[in-house]
C-alpha cells in the first residue's frame, strides 16, 4: 500500500513530466521557429544583394549612356560609383550564399559576365572620348553591351527565382512549426491539468481516510501522553528534590575539601622551607669540615717545620760544641804565645799583647758560644715541647674532623628525610588540589543535574498541556475529517 508521501510525488511527478515534456516540444518547436526566421532574413539579405547587383549594373550602364548622349563627365558619376563597389556586393553574395552551391555556380557565371560587361562600359566611354559620338553609337547599337546585360539578367532571374522558392519552403516550415507548437501546447496543457485534477481528488480521498486513522491512533497516544506526563510530572520534582539535598552536602565538602588543600599548602611551605634550611645546614657543615681539613693541614705543616727546627738546633750544638773546642785550644795557644812571647824578651812584647788579644776573644768566644748554647738548649726544650704540643692538637684535629663527618653525615640524612617530606607534602597538596577541583566538578554537574531536573518538571509539565491540547486538536480534526464526505 501507497503512503500518501508517494502518492502525493507520484502526481507530482506526473505533473511533472508532462510539464517537462510540453516544456521540450516548445523548446524545440521555437528552436525550429527561430531556425526558420534565420534563414529567412537570410533569403531576404541575399534577394536584396542580387537586387543591388543589378542596381549597380543599371547605373553603371545609365552613366554610360547619359556620358555618350552629352560627353558631359558628370553623368559617369553613377558609372564611377557602381565600378567602385559592384566587386565588394559580388563578395558579399558568395559569402552569403556559401551553404547553396547552385548560387555559387550561378555566381561563377555572372562573376565574369558582370566584369565583361564592365569592359564593354569602359570601351565605349573611351570611344566618346576619343573619336565621338556617332562612332561610339554604331558600336553601341552593335547590341554586345545589350546581350551581356541580357545574359546577366538571366542568370540573376535564376537566382532570385530559388531564393523565392526557398523562401516560400521555409515560410511554409515555419507556419508548420508554429502550429505544431501550438497544438503540443494546447494538448499537453489540457492533459496535464486532466491529470492533475485526477492525482488531486485521489490524494484527498486518500488524505481523508489516512488522516480519520491517523487522528485515531493520536487521540489514543494523546491520552497515554498525558498519562505518561503525570507520572514524569511527579518524579521529576522527587528528583529535584532530592538534587537540592544532594548538592547541599557536595557544597559542605567542598568547604571541607578547600580547608584541607588549604593546610596541605602550608605544611607544604614550612616543608619547603625545612628542607632549604637544611640544605643550608648541609653546606655549612661541609664548609667547616673543608676548614678542619684545612687545619689540620696547617698542623701537619707547623709539626714537619718545628721537626726541622729541632734538627736544626741539634746542628747548631754541634757547631756550637766545635766553636768551644776551637776556643779553648785558641785559649791554649795564647797561653803558650805570651809565654814564648815573654821569653823573648824586648822583641816579643808587641807578640804577647797579640797573644793577649787573641787570649780575650777566645774568652769572649767561649762565652758567647756557652750563651749561644744555653739558647739553643732553650730552644731545643720549646721545640720538643711545642712538637708534642702538636702532635696533640693533630690528634685532636682528626677526632674533630672525625665527628664533623658523622655530624655532615647525620645532616645529608637529615636533609633527604626533609627534602622526601617536602615531596610527600606537595604530593598531598596536589591530591587536595584535584579533590578540591573534583568536588568543584561534582558541584557543577550537581547543578546542571539540578537545573536539568527543574527544566525536565517545567518540560513534564510542558509536555502534560501539549498532550491536552493534542488531545483537543485530534478531536477537532476527527471532526472535520468525519464531516468531509458530507460536504
Amino acid at each position: 500500500m501507497w503512503t500518501f508521501g508517494r502518492k502525493l510525488a507520484a502526481g507530482f511527478s506526473i505533473s511533472l513530466v508532462l510539464l517537462v515534456v510540453v516544456g521540450a516540444v516548445s523548446y524545440r518547436t521555437f528552436d525550429a521557429l527561430t531556425n526558420t526566421t534565420e534563414f529567412v532574413t537570410h533569403t531576404h539579405a541575399v534577394r536584396e544583394h542580387t537586387e543591388h547587383v543589378m542596381s549597380l549594373l543599371k547605373d553603371a550602364e545609365t552613366g554610360q549612356r547619359g556620358f555618350v548622349i552629352t560627353g558631359d563627365e558628370t553623368f559617369l558619376a553613377p558609372y564611377t560609383a557602381a565600378v567602385k563597389d559592384l566587386p565588394g556586393v559580388l563578395k558579399e553574395t558568395r559569402a552569403l550564399t556559401l551553404d547553396n552551391p547552385n548560387q555559387q555556380r550561378r555566381l561563377n557565371e555572372v562573376e565574369p559576365l558582370a566584369a565583361h560587361k564592365i569592359s564593354e562600359l569602359a570601351r565605349t566611354i573611351e570611344m566618346r572620348r576619343s573619336v565621338g559620338f556617332e562612332a561610339t553609337q554604331k558600336a553601341i547599337a552593335a547590341g554586345e553591351g545589350k546581350r551581356a546585360m541580357d545574359d546577366i539578367r538571366g542568370v540573376m532571374a535564376e537566382m532570385e527565382n530559388e531564393e523565392r522558392d526557398l523562401l516560400r519552403q521555409r515560410t511554409a516550415e515555419a507556419d508548420s512549426a508554429a502550429s505544431t507548437g501550438r497544438v503540443a501546447i494546447v494538448l499537453g496543457t489540457l492533459l496535464s491539468v486532466l491529470l492533475t485534477s485526477l492525482a488531486g481528488f485521489l490524494l484527498v480521498r486518500s488524505l481523508t481516510q489516512q488522516i480519520g486513522s491517523a487522528v485515531q491512533h493520536v487521540q489514543s497516544s494523546s491520552a497515554e501522553l498525558q498519562a505518561a506526563a503525570n507520572q514524569q510530572v511527579a518524579g521529576a520534582k522527587e528528583q529535584a528534590t532530592a538534587m537540592t539535598e544532594i548538592s547541599t552536602t557536595i557544597s559542605e565538602l567542598l568547604a571541607t575539601s578547600r580547608q584541607i588543600a588549604e593546610s596541605s599548602q602550608r605544611v607544604a611551605r614550612i616543608s619547603t622551607d625545612a628542607a632549604a634550611a637544611a640544605r643550608s645546614g648541609d653546606d655549612t657543615m661541609q664548609r667547616t669540615e673543608d676548614a678542619v681539613g684545612g687545619i689540620k693541614k696547617q698542623v701537619d705543616v707547623i709539626v714537619e717545620h718545628t721537626l726541622d727546627l729541632g734538627k736544626k738546633s741539634q746542628q747548631i750544638g754541634g757547631i756550637l760544641s766545635i766553636i768551644d773546642e776551637l776556643s779553648e785550644q785558641t785559649n791554649i795557644l795564647a797561653i803558650n804565645a805570651s809565654i814564648e812571647a815573654a821569653g823573648a824578651g824586648e822583641m816579643g812584647r808587641r807578640f804577647g799583647v797579640v797573644a793577649e788579644e787573641i787570649r780575650k776573644l777566645a774568652d769572649r768566644v767561649g762565652g758567647s758560644s756557652r750563651e749561644i748554647r744555653v739558647l739553643v738548649d732553650d730552644i731545643r726544650g720549646a721545640v720538643n715541647t711545642t712538637v708534642m704540643a702538636t702532635e696533640s692538637g693533630a690528634k685532636a684535629v682528626d677526632a674533630g674532623r672525625r665527628h664533623f663527618s658523622e655530624v655532615a653525615l647525620s645532616f645529608r640524612h637529615i636533609t633527604g628525610l626533609v627534602g622526601t617530606t617536602s615531596e610527600v607534602a606537595r604530593e598531598i597538596e596536589l591530591s587536595t588540589k584535584q579533590q578540591a577541583s573534583a568536588v568543584e566538578q561534582v558541584t557543577l554537574a550537581v547543578k546542571s543535574v539540578s537545573q536539568s531536573a527543574k527544566e525536565s518538571e517545567a518540560s513534564s509539565t510542558q509536555t502534560f498541556q501539549t498532550s491536552s491540547e493534542l488531545t483537543n486538536l485530534s478531536r477537532n480534526l476527527t471532526r472535520l475529517v468525519q464531516s468531509q464526505p458530507g460536504a
